[in-house]
């Protein structure tokens, strides 16, 4: 099992890459699916994830990560991990970062700083994150932006993308969280971050908001045919599971007061 390392400084959390299979990953695309608003980032990775029938290649591991493991189907899981779909003759190769718990503000720097320096590492060309907005309510009354998905990238080459294939440019606002940092860190180190969102409700898993980011993420580096509706069924699935993971994991502490990642729910 391979490891790459990732620190930045001496005080700050170290985070880890374990490749579990070994892949080529050259040109592939890179979905971010950490927690977002309305859950849409877990969503759009999870069906991913199943329609592509992508395999688990490796983990992401850091000593402040939560002290659980997720069981699914008699598996241990750990809470971050990556999938990777082959290469296919039509369409990007995807590969999925994904995770059930919503990472403190002490790590969300260290894990995007990470990610994009493991896509570096592999050759992969871009990373996308998916994401859910949040509209101002006066906003909301003079414009209807309900089916609208709007784009932002790191670069000149993302940019264009994005304007080629009729993405609305999102102008003005803020991005937060892991997305807000790798689009930050893309542009410093001149590498491809796109994120799209979708207006969506951040108080509970939003599937509308997660298939019309899908149909983007599918018109800019799919070209398949897929159906959205089940993605109803998915956020139920999502929510009701990352719902059961907050009952019974239990983060513990020790003497360094190490801090306690919140579940993201």
């Amino acid at each position: 099992m391979a490891t790459i390392s990732f620190r930045q400084m001496m005080d700050s959390p170290g985070i880890d890459v374990y490749e579990i299979r070994r892949m080529d990953l050259k040109g592939a695309t890179i979905i971010d699916g950490f927690p977002s608003v309305g859950l849409v980032s877990s969503i759009s990775a999870n069906y991913l994830i199943k329609v592509l029938n992508m395999e688990q290649i490796g983990i992401m591991d850091s000593e402040y990560f939560p002290t659980v493991s997720l069981i699914r189907d008699s598996k241990p899981l750990s809470p971050v991990r990556i999938y990777a779909g082959e290469k296919e003759r039509r369409g990007d190769q995807i590969v999925a970062f994904i995770s059930e718990f919503q990472p403190p503000a002490a790590l969300i720097r260290p894990i995007s700083h990470a990610l994009v320096g493991w896509a570096i590492e592999q050759r992969c060309k871009m990373i996308v994150s998916p994401e859910g907005l949040v509209v101002d309510p006066e906003l909301r009354d003079t414009t209807d932006i309900s089916d609208v998905v709007f784009g932002i990238a790191s670069t000149p080459q993302a940019r264009e993308l994005l304007k080629e294939n009729n993405i609305r440019t999102f102008e003005e606002g803020v991005i937060s969280g892991v997305a807000g940092v790798l689009l930050n860190e893309g542009r410093k180190r001149d590498f491809k971050v796109v994120t799209l969102l979708a207006e969506a409700h951040p108080d509970f898993p939003d599937a509308r908001a997660a298939a019309l980011v899908l149909e983007a993420i599918d018109k800019i580096l799919l070209g398949i045919e897929f159906d959205a509706k089940p993605l109803f069924e998915e956020a139920q699935r999502i929510e009701e599971h990352i719902k059961e993971i907050q009952k019974q994991a239990v983060v513990s502490k020790d003497s360094r007061e190490v801090p306690r990642p919140a579940m993201y729910g």
